[in-house]
């Protein structure tokens, strides 16, 4: 099977994929893609693509509604970044809460002048900030990374509540039991002297940092955002640091809008980015891909449902298909009629977009799956 690359890929990650694969940047019509920060939303895809794998959580650079409807599964992976992010997410809370920015700045300044230590003790007091203890943090999204960024802030001393509309149960039960739950974003916005966001780029939460809801927050809260420079309104975010509304910013998304706001401390997008992160990723992106191509099973997937099943017979048929009723019907009938004898059949949904897989005892004819990829609302089709 082919991959192609369209970024670095870690080679402990291309390291799980076995002799069977050929993979570069110049593959041509492959099997699967591996991909990071590319943007694909212009790229044409082959007959044979199955799969992309994003070795990182968002996928805002991929076109994830084309890929549905061309039978492409798209793949992410949770969690494998969290601890870089969290670990910069604490730098980031420091950052906001004393001018360490500023003071070495001021500091290198000195270089050359005389009694520099003088200098430093009399000149040190404009620098002085606030400590994280006692104050409260509003982590908004638990998922992978806010909820080691809540447990973290927790150990720091700090308070912390936190809001997810679809937190998990598996989630829940990572959370330290001292994190307090916020029924809505609006009771962070009131309480929280501090605000992080962790939540993805939707119609929901794009410009979500906006005049309405900076209303609502403290005088001189101070926010992180080290998820996507969509969820913030920079124009509006900027009036309130410029009026002490919001005493400061802290974000991994620098953007031409916001560079030239007062109290903004702009990282080039590092959260994911150490050695560690990078090979995690890759590890995860590549066995998600592998799992799926060799044996049909899907974990991690943005627009398709997990499913995993046993291989149990001779052939295994995969169908990528819409979430209407009738069809698993026609893909048994396809197979009764060629006299396929299912052994194990298992079908899974997640939205829209539905995975059935059929485990049978005969490998399937070519008729027989152009039979099953004729059938409205089929979008891919094949035989492992």
């Amino acid at each position: 099977m082919n991959i192609q690359l369209l970024n670095k890929i870690a080679k402990v990650g291309l390291d799980q994929l076995g002799d069977g694969y050929q993979v570069g940047e110049e593959i041509a019509n492959p099997d699967g893609i591996m991909v990071r920060s590319a943007v694909m939303h212009d790229m044409e895809f082959g007959a044979d693509l199955k799969a992309i794998a994003r070795a990182g959580a968002g996928v805002n650079n991929i076109p994830i509604e084309r890929c549905s409807a061309e039978g492409i599964v798209v793949f992410n992976t949770p969690g494998a970044n969290a601890n870089g992010v969290k670990e910069l997410a604490v730098c980031a809370l420091l950052l906001a809460a004393r001018n360490i920015i500023g003071g070495i700045e001021w500091a290198k300044s000195l270089a050359g002048t005389a009694d520099v230590a003088k200098q430093v003790e009399k000149g040190k007091s404009k620098f002085a900030g606030t400590e994280l203890q006692g104050k409260t943090l509003g982590v908004i999204g638990l998922g992978a990374i806010g909820g080691m960024i809540a447990n973290t802030a927790i150990a720091l001393g700090m308070n912390v509540i936190g809001c997810d509309p679809f937190l998990s149960v598996e989630g829940a039960w990572n959370l330290d039991h001292n994190i307090k739950r916020a029924a809505t974003y609006d009771e962070i916005f009131e309480k929280a002297d501090y605000i992080t966001l962790h939540v993805p780029a939707t119609k929901d939460t794009k410009n979500m940092i906006c005049t309405e809801n900076i209303a609502k927050m403290k005088d001189g809260a101070k926010i992180i955002n080290l998820s996507r420079a969509d969820l913030v309104n920079a124009a509006e975010l900027k009036v309130a640091l410029a009026d002490g509304k919001i005493s400061a910013y802290v974000t991994d998304f620098p953007t031409e809008d916001i560079l030239d706001g007062v109290n903004v401390v702009a990282i080039p997008h590092l959260g994911a980015s150490t050695e560690e992160s990078e090979d995690n990723c890759a590890v995860m992106a590549a066995k998600e891909l592998d799992d799926y191509l060799v044996n049909g099973n899907i974990t991690n997937s943005v627009n398709f449902p997990n499913l995993t099943m046993p291989r149990t017979g001779a052939a295994r048929i995969c169908v990528l298909h819409a979430n209407v009723p009738a069809i698993i019907t026609k893909i048994t009938a396809a197979l009764a009629d060629e006299g396929l004898n299912i052994e194990n059949m298992t079908n899974k949904s997640k939205g829209d977009n539905a995975y059935t897989v059929a485990d049978v005892a005969n490998a399937p004819s070519a008729d027989a799956i152009a039979r099953i990829a004729a059938v409205e609302g089929v979008y891919k089709v094949r035989a492992i």
